[in-house]
């Protein structure tokens, strides 16, 4: 029989939000590296997973990570005894990070780089910020403010930046209404980078409203590659993916050698991030007749409700033969592989959350049977969507570890 480990186990504060993406992401960081290395620590979280600093100078234990990029935890923690590990964002002055603790950051510059050179390499040539309001909690946001203004610069291109309300329920139609008037005033086509994948969720839904064509006019990015965000678009969103994981494993590894007496003070790590899910948000592709545009921006909001040919044709103004006419002459596709390809790709992000039944997959995503869905699957991916799932985890388990950032797209052109 196994002998259980007999080494001390030391009693560790995760101090974060996971109502966000990114604290989630470095909490399975931090649980991957504990695992991978049979390491026992004795967890302290919240029971409902958020971050609360009260009476946090009263918790005794051997070591605390957390995240900083809320000022008021590292005013909290400034005087702690036991070491910490910070995890937060990136600084272009080295003098914004905290003093004394190792910082484990997402490289906010090389996030917001990746998502400027997909918008310019889809072939745009104009590009603006959705930010969020300057506060202390949002130096994050605006440390990609600095990055986006830098970039442009550097490109002898004027920035381009709006901030917008924070989301608060009573001011939610008149940030609506600044944010529609913003996108209308902006040269077309356009580029957006949303500092968050929840910036770039209400800058679709303004585009929505106002009839502004996503991504013909308007080509939208995030950051954070959020499921949950992605599932409350009707056109499925690209996002770059911030390397989470890789951030909790470091993070968790530099408090294990302070634990065992390691000097680490101000010991930075900068992660790049992973790459970017390009999805049909982004997917630029200028077209030469409006009848064409039209038509792909009522596919994109309506492919995974179940449309057919005729009612695009319907929706356009124009007969379904003549419609089908000029998608073949600017495109080389038919309306019906357009339908397709953006319930593939909606098929494929739902696939990338976790364990779901395919014929739920099916439903939610317009295809009409699950088996349907499956010979789609094996036509344009080569394999079932079981095995693609199964490659997806493969992939995430192996832990692979990037020099350079790479691009990934949920499926190819069909």
């Amino acid at each position: 029989m196994e002998r259980m480990p007999t080494t001390k186990t030391h009693r560790i504060a995760l101090l974060f939000n996971a109502n966000k993406i990114f604290d989630r992401e470095v909490l399975a960081g931090v649980a991957s590296y504990l695992s991978g290395n049979r390491i026992f620590w004795d967890l302290f979280l919240e029971e409902d997973f958020r971050l609360r600093l009260s009476g946090i100078e009263q918790w005794r234990g051997h070591g605390i990570i957390a995240d900083f990029d809320d000022p008021a935890v590292a005013a909290a923690l400034a005087s702690c005894r036991v070491p910490v590990v910070a995890v937060g964002g990136s600084y272009e002055d080295a003098a914004d990070y905290p003093p004394g603790v190792p910082y484990v950051a997402t490289d906010n510059f090389q996030l917001v780089k990746l998502a400027y050179e997909h918008l310019i390499d889809s072939g745009l040539r104009k590009l603006a910020l959705f930010s969020l309001p300057e506060a202390p909690e949002n130096r994050w946001a605006q440390e990609r403010e600095k990055a986006f203004r830098a970039l442009l610069r550097g490109d002898r291109m004027e920035p381009e930046v709006f901030r917008g309300q924070c989301t608060r329920a009573p001011s939610w139609d008149a940030a609506l209404e600044r944010q529609v008037a913003w996108l209308r005033g902006l040269p077309k086509p356009v580029g957006v980078i949303a500092v968050t994948d929840a910036r770039a969720r209400q800058l679709m839904q303004a585009c929505a409203l106002a009839g502004i064509a996503v991504p013909e006019q308007v080509a939208v990015i995030g950051i954070d590659n959020d499921p949950m965000a992605r599932m409350l678009t009707r056109i499925p969103m690209s996002s770059v993916i911030q390397n989470g994981q890789e951030i909790g494993r470091a993070a968790a590894q530099l408090l294990t050698r302070m634990l065992h007496g390691a000097q680490l003070r101000d010991t930075r790590i900068l992660v790049p991030p992973a790459g970017i899910n390009a999805l049909a948000s982004s997917r630029h592709e200028p077209a030469r007749h409006p009848h064409v545009m039209r038509a792909r921006h009522y596919i994109r909001q309506f492919a995974c409700l179940g449309i057919k040919t005729g009612q695009v044709a319907e929706y356009v103004g124009i007969s379904r033969s003549s419609l089908e006419s000029h998608f073949r002459q600017e495109l080389g596709h038919s309306v019906h592989d357009e339908i397709l390809r953006i319930r593939l790709d909606a098929a494929t992000a739902i696939l990338e959350t976790g364990d779901c039944k395919l014929a739920d997959v099916a439903r939610k995503c317009g295809f009409t049977s699950s088996h349907y869905m499956h010979s789609v699957f094996k036509r344009e991916l080569g394999c079932s969507p079981r095995t693609y799932q199964a490659r997806l985890g493969e992939a995430a388990g192996a832990g692979f570890n990037r020099d350079t950032p790479y691009i990934t797209s949920a499926s190819p052109p069909i």
